[in-house]
């Protein structure tokens, strides 16, 4: 994907998700399997995971690569990446410190949803200051991925709130949770 498809698939699949959340009710919002997160608390992580890709897509590319380095390989495709990170969870990886959320009332969904969407703005709004090759060029660090390429970092943001998507969508379908 170019950049303006990484900005495209960004809008789209995060608008999916927070119109998703929309239609959850109050019970949906809240039902967790046991030692499962809820609806609120995968939308938290997602608020959590992706906040500091602002300051990464913001900061002068000279500075990533002075902290972070540059890439020694070209970046993966997004089939690539995504097919890495299932592994990984297949074999045990889960989130860690800051990207676990504290439970979620019910009350903060809206502040949650905006706080998403704002955030998406504005890594949308960073990577459009990017250039193809710097994308490629410059590696962040992922805590269960490694360093990634700014791409890799794109795309398994992109496919990020899918996973969580799914996730919430199947355990309020297997456990007949509705209104």
């Amino acid at each position: 994907m170019n950049k303006f498809e990484l900005i495209e698939a960004m809008n789209e699949n995060h608008t999916r998700f927070i119109n998703y959340i929309n239609t959850l009710s109050e019970k949906e919002f809240l039902f967790a399997l046991t030692e499962k997160w809820s609806a609120g608390q995968q939308l938290d992580h997602l608020v959590r995971s992706t906040k500091p890709l602002i300051l990464a897509v913001r900061l002068p590319k000279f500075i990533l690569q002075l902290i972070f380095g540059t890439a020694n390989r070209q970046s993966k495709t997004y089939e690539e990446l995504v097919e890495k990170y299932l592994i990984k969870i297949a074999e045990g990886a889960k989130a860690t410190g800051n990207f676990i959320p504290a439970p979620v009332g019910f009350e903060k969904k809206e502040p949650l949803k905006k706080e998403l969407q704002l955030i998406i703005t504005k890594i949308n709004k960073g990577i459009s200051n990017f250039t193809e090759e710097e994308l490629d060029q410059c590696i962040l660090p992922h805590p269960l991925l490694g360093k990634i390429t700014c791409r890799e970092m794109i795309y398994f943001t992109i496919y990020h709130v899918d996973h969580h998507h799914f996730i919430i969508d199947k355990a309020l379908q297997d456990n007949c949770i509705s209104n």
